[in-house]
């Protein structure tokens, strides 16, 4: 016998969680008043006037550095729950732990001898 009824806080904050962002939707696009003009629709740059294109190319490092950066900031938060709960887990989640790190060791390495962490 399946016990739902346990379950009920967990739907109900789930569906609360779901109408709360869609009503926030569809009352501003009800509300929100749709003037379009040449004001509204230029680029703004700090109230001064725009100039110049605004497609400007940016170099590929850049987003390399930002993605090498947010893939490991990731997968450390990944270890924060480990970490936690190491004296309860055991010797085999400290050995996928150990394989983990030394994933991300050999993937840190990688990237630095490739120059992805070099912003010149």
């Amino acid at each position: 016998m399946f016990l739902l009824y346990k379950y009920d806080i967990f739907w109900a904050f789930l569906i609360i969680s779901s109408v709360i962002p869609i009503l926030a939707f569809l009352i501003s696009a009800v509300l929100a008043p749709i003037n379009k003009g040449p004001e509204k629709l230029s680029s703004y740059e700090s109230g001064i006037e725009p100039m110049g294109d605004a497609w400007l190319q940016f170099r590929i490092r850049y987003y390399m550095f930002a993605l090498v950066f947010v893939v490991f900031d990731v997968e450390t938060v990944f270890l924060y729950p480990w970490a936690m709960s190491f004296d309860v887990l055991g010797i085999s989640v400290f050995i996928e732990a150990f394989i983990f790190m030394l994933i991300l060791i050999v993937g840190s390495v990688y990237a630095w001898r490739k120059g992805a962490l070099e912003w010149s």
